[in-house]
């Protein structure tokens, strides 16, 4: 078997295969990788317990080739080196790979017994393989550039630039980057009328500042303000991140700063004043990994439109018409964005509601009902189960209206809100709408995303069909402010909403790409705005095997 290691935890690989129904097979197989901006690194490290022994003679010569899934083929991405002798292999090779939350990426993980005298495939013996995805299994984070540096900086005794006052003084910091350019890094505020000034406090990241090279050189300039833009120079130095590390007990950090013009002309010049680093504090910015690794799930859950206006499911042209090959909208926008969130959940055991039909036995409209009709407890098998169950549920049902989706925000955000009282990052929800059609309750609606965005909770809304969805852009905070129908604008931005006929003709990974690109940043800031940490993996469990 194959484990991952990382931060002392194993995770073995060999799962067993599931059956699917020959739809949501369709629609998953239409999955594929898009290149899209990266949201981080990760790293892979391997190890092997117990490979067979298939020659009586000797041992093993164990390499482990990786591949990563494109576009329906299988391409090598790199492989470890090749340990001789070995039935239990500890590999040094380091595989980096990029991460895409929103993104399914497919792994195979290839054993060979590599022949002693060839280090080629050739001849070498396949013992097996195991295939994943990246985000079903943990891996280390390439972080150390995404922390902030919090600086304090003062001067004293500088230069005077102006007749009838005091200078007006403002520091520049740059980075000279590696082709002997420069690129401003901070521009403090200016203080007024004052040779011996007190900056505000300020925060940058440490990959601004240096690219994460703690030598890197920073070129410090100190400007007398001219409210016509013609600053005067006062003096400049050099620094470096090594050298302001220096403050970060509380010990002051010092830089003379020099008129190289004045040092040249003037005999007795010793600089153009004093400038001090009173405060250097590095602060971690956590990253969603880092959140995911300490042991917070994603809960996923799924709310289905069954609304008339999708067509009479057993008419062709409904919106949830069941073709024997080809999977519906519905199906395709449920395995696209499930199949990625379905693997940050450890039970994978998945909510699903519908809404806007009436249901037996008493055929009263609801707007929150299960979809496998079990009110205790609607949670579906997976991907695949929620599936199955919406299949089951079509003819059972009569489609009504409206289409309101508030209470199925507020039943998502009652759950959510219990997880406000642990102080922990342990769930964070995810709620997907599947509906097609302009919601009927929009004034509730904004009232409740209003009250969700103090909750570890995101929205993604797809509309399914060619419906006129303008109004439904109000709710997606990328063009302003939601508020709520008194006035109340949302804590932060947690909706997202995407038309799927913007991607009718590209692959359903595609579509999950764009819906959930936005998820890892909220669940951040969720959690960074309320001063939680994650938790460090040794914390959250020491051995955590992958598979059931």
């Amino acid at each position: 078997m194959i484990l991952f290691e990382d931060f002392g935890r194993f995770f073995q690989t060999s799962c067993p295969a599931s059956t699917m129904t020959d739809i949501y097979e369709s629609a998953a197989n239409s999955l594929g990788l898009f290149s899209s901006p990266c949201l981080t690194k990760v790293e892979l490290r391997l190890t092997c317990k117990g490979i067979s022994d298939r020659d009586a003679l000797s041992k093993p010569d164990p390499c482990i080739i990786l591949k990563m899934q494109s576009h329906g083929q299988w391409m090598e991405v790199d492989r470890t080196e090749v340990i001789r002798s070995c039935v239990n292999p500890t590999y040094s090779k380091v595989f980096t790979l990029d991460f895409y939350f929103e993104e399914m990426q497919r792994l195979r993980f290839e054993l060979y017994d590599i022949n002693s005298s060839h280090n080629g495939l050739k001849e070498a013996d396949f013992l097996g393989s195991v295939e994943c995805t990246l985000g079903q299994i943990t891996a280390e984070e390439l972080t150390g550039n995404d922390d902030y540096i919090e600086l304090s900086f003062s001067a004293r005794k500088l230069d005077d630039k102006d007749f009838f006052s005091k200078s007006d003084p403002f520091l520049e910091i740059y980075r000279v980057n590696d082709d002997a350019t420069m690129q401003l890094v901070y521009r403090t505020e200016t203080v007024m009328n004052n040779l011996n000034p007190v900056w505000k406090t300020f925060k940058v990241s440490l990959n601004s500042l240096c690219s994460g090279d703690h030598e890197r050189k920073l070129q410090c300039t100190v400007w007398d303000w001219d409210s016509n833009g013609k600053h005067d120079y006062i003096g400049e130095f050099e620094a470096s991140f090594k050298e302001m590390r220096g403050a970060i007990d509380g010990r002051q950090v010092q830089w003379p700063c020099i008129n190289p013009k004045y040092k040249v002309k003037k005999k007795n010049y010793k600089n153009s004043g004093i400038v001090i680093l009173n405060q250097c504090k590095i602060i971690k910015m956590h990253s969603f990994l880092d959140y995911i690794m300490g042991g917070c799930q994603i809960q996923f859950t799924v709310a289905i439109d069954f609304t008339a206006s999708n067509g009479d499911p057993r008419n062709s042209c409904s919106l949830h018409y069941i073709h024997p090959y080809q999977p519906n909208e519905y199906l395709k926008a449920l395995v696209a964005v499930g199949e990625i969130c379905q693997d940050y959940d450890s039970d994978k055991m998945l909510p699903a509601f519908g809404f806007g039909a009436r249901i037996p036995p008493d055929y009263k409209v609801s707007h929150d009902f299960a979809v496998n009709f079990n009110e205790d407890n609607p949670e579906c098998a997976g991907i695949q189960g929620v599936v199955e169950a919406y299949q089951a549920c079509l003819p059972k049902l009569q489609l009504y209206g409206p289409t309101n989706i508030a209470p199925i925000i507020q039943k998502v955000a009652k759950s959510a809100s219990q997880e406000v009282h642990t102080k922990e990052a342990m769930q964070y929800f995810i709620l997907l709408i599947l509906t097609d059609g302009v919601i009927t309750d929009m004034a509730d609606t904004r009232e409740a995303i209003v009250q969700a965005s103090h909750l570890p909770m995101s929205i993604i809304i797809v509309g399914i069909g060619n419906a006129d969805f303008g109004d439904m852009q109000m709710l997606d905070g990328d063009d302003g402010i939601l508020q709520s129908p008194k006035g109340e604008p949302v804590l932060r931005d947690i909706v997202q909403f995407v038309p799927f006929c913007n991607f009718k003709h590209a692959s359903p990974a595609a579509l999950a790409k764009s819906v959930l690109a936005e998820v890892p940043n909220q669940v951040v800031d969720y959690y960074n705005s309320k001063g939680i940490k994650p938790k460090v993996p040794s914390e959250y469990q020491s051995s955590r095997p992958f598979g059931p």
